[in-house]
C-alpha cells in the first residue's frame, strides 16, 4: 500500500496539468480571438502613444 500512497500525488498532479493544458489550447483561437486581438493592439496602440507623446518633452 506503500506504493499507491506514494503514486497519488504525482498522478493527480499529472492529471490537474494535463487538464490545464487542454483548457489552454482550446481558449486559443475561435471566435474571440479576433476581439482579443483588437483588444491587445488598442492596449499597445495606447502605451505607445503616451511613450511617444511624453518623448520630445524628455529630450
Amino acid at each position: 500500500m506503500d506504493y499507491i500512497s506514494a503514486l497519488v500525488p504525482p498522478v493527480v498532479m499529472a492529471v490537474f496539468f494535463i487538464g490545464v493544458v487542454r483548457v489552454i489550447v482550446k481558449t486559443q483561437g475561435g471566435a474571440a480571438k479576433a476581439k482579443e486581438d483588437a483588444a491587445v493592439d488598442a492596449a499597445l496602440a495606447r502605451a505607445e502613444g503616451a511613450r511617444s507623446a511624453s518623448a520630445p518633452g524628455d529630450a
